[in-house]
């Protein structure tokens, strides 16, 4: 078993699920400020850049570690 959480996941996962995260592209801009998520933003326009410019992927990835502990799916059912 795997410890990294990004083993096998799919840039557009990642991205859905931190959009679903914080609630919005709005308040995913305030924590990565680019434009891909600040201006007119979309899963598959962001996802071109992020494939294009892997310092910005980097700061995803990072960020997507740091709240994957947090996540829905990682919570067990109540």
């Amino acid at each position: 078993m795997h410890k990294d959480p990004l083993h096998g996941m799919k840039l557009q996962t990642i991205l859905e699920e931190m959009v679903e995260f914080f609630g919005g592209f709005e308040s995913l801009g305030k924590e990565i400020p680019i434009n891909c998520f600040l201006k007119d933003p979309s899963v598959k326009s962001s996802l071109v850049f992020l494939r294009r410019t892997p310092w910005a992927r980097e700061k995803v990835e990072n960020l997507y570690i740091k709240i994957f502990p947090h996540l829905k799916k990682n919570k067990p059912n109540v």
